[in-house]
């Protein structure tokens, strides 16, 4: 059984990389196969298969989408970004301000959305100083991807580790009494603002930017944006709740968010937010729950373990390195999600296998990994291909090279911030 399983999830994986826009119909045709067969042999029932989806995830994908849907239709992105980058001084300060502003907005808010509200502004500051927008683009995207592991709600992979883990919000701050993940992702962050000054620097000039009129249509997606980072803060205090309490706060408030619209405004603010809710990826986490379930019932995960075990009883230290500088190189041309998702239960077994040595230390290096070694291609990071497909929209011809300029400096510098910032924390 177990060459069966571990054949269809090979076969799935290699299919979903293949076929990226297909990745739900794959994954739940190899949820259904598996499902099939071992409930069959009667290794499976339905209460199993119910039970190994994650629903405080999903909710909170789903919930939150919502919410960043009406933020952004809103306009108070814009409304917020011209207001910051008028008051800028030169060119350099100008596209260095807006990259670091990108990673911040994502800690909080979907990679995609954050540089959809930037990219304009990137761009049309750009050409009214007569720089490519190439790079300001892609810097804004890379940033992007940057900082999503900095907090539960910043990336799907941090929601997913944050739900395995049964880690809260302030978790990804302080945990145990030691500096967390936020931390690791935040000094690699700063590791590569003297790489976006080396890449502006030659194109400085004096700014010339004359912000559009921006009118906001309504402050209440932003109010409901802040109440769910608050209430998901105010909850991770509570030792005593639910698995699915995050999951609620985001649905619920998501819910609050369509109503208001739908009082307010028109009925086609309403239509548009369901619209913009990823459903490829909200049934495709689903169905890789199941899939992944199916691998851990027949053993496959607890042999993967082992494996990992006997490296790391060479050297823990090698172990680390290997995970982190994995993840990143495997982040690099497939989707972060499915190997998150495989790998979260792989380190659970295997720090249950020494003493000593805490899994976060394992976990956080993967998340380092995984999250931002899609920075390392074009294709790595759903931003990266969004931020590609906007700047040929512009009639800009944009070479691999130009993203290889500062997509591997960035990668290369943030992992190494974080790997050796959790080792010093977490593995001394």
């Amino acid at each position: 059984m177990k060459i069966f399983v571990l054949t269809i999830f090979i076969i799935a994986y290699v299919l979903i990389v293949a076929m990226p826009k297909y990745k739900a119909i794959v994954c739940g045709v190899a949820a259904a196969i598996t499902v099939a067969v071992l409930s069959g042999f009667g290794l499976t029932d339905f209460k199993f298969w119910l039970t190994s989806i994650d629903f405080n995830v999903v909710l909170m994908l789903v919930g939150f989408m919502i919410t960043v849907s009406l933020f952004n239709r809103s306009k108070m992105p814009e409304y917020i970004a011209d207001k910051l980058i008028v008051k800028m001084p030169n060119t350099l300060t100008a596209f260095v301000f807006l990259a670091v502003l990108s990673g911040v907005i994502s800690a909080f808010i979907d990679n995609v959305a954050t540089l959809l509200m930037l990219a304009p502004i990137g761009i049309a500051a750009a050409r009214k100083t007569g720089v490519s927008p190439i790079p300001v683009v892609i810097s804004i995207a890379v940033s992007s991807n940057l900082q999503g592991a900095a907090t539960l709600v910043g990336d799907t992979t941090s929601v997913m580790l944050g739900s395995y883990a049964d880690m809260s919000f302030f978790d990804f701050f302080f945990l145990d009494g030691k500096f967390s993940i936020f931390w690791a992702v935040e000094i690699g962050a700063l590791l590569t603002v003297p790489v976006l000054i080396f890449i502006f620097f030659k194109y400085n000039k004096k700014l010339e930017y004359v912000p559009e009129t921006v009118k906001v249509s309504s402050v209440i997606p932003t109010v409901l944006l802040l109440l769910t980072v608050l209430l998901m803060v105010i909850f991770s205090f509570i030792p005593e709740k639910i698995a699915l309490t995050n999951g609620l706060i985001c649905i619920s408030v998501g819910v609050i968010g369509l109503i208001a619209s739908a009082i307010t405004e028109k009925a086609d603010s309403v239509k548009a937010a369901l619209k913009d809710i990823d459903y490829n990826t909200v049934l495709f986490l689903m169905f890789l729950f199941m899939l992944i379930s199916a691998v851990e019932r027949v053993g496959i995960i607890d042999d993967i373990s082992q494996l990992f075990v006997k490296l790391g009883n060479v050297n823990v230290f090698l172990l680390y390195t290997v995970i982190v500088f994995g993840s990143m190189l495997f982040s690099a041309f497939i989707d972060n999600i499915p190997y998150v998702a495989t790998m979260l239960p792989v380190i659970k077994g295997l720090a249950s296998g020494f003493t000593g040595v805490s899994p976060y230390l394992f976990y956080f290096g993967m998340l380092c990994g995984a999250t931002l070694g899609g920075n390392l291609t074009p294709v790595g990071a759903q931003a990266n291909v969004v931020g590609i497909g906007i700047l040929i929209k512009e009639g800009e011809k944009v070479k691999n090279s130009d993203f290889f300029k500062i997509g591997i400096p960035f990668t290369l510098i943030a992992v190494t911030g974080g790997y050796v910032f959790c080792w010093l924390i977490w593995g001394v």
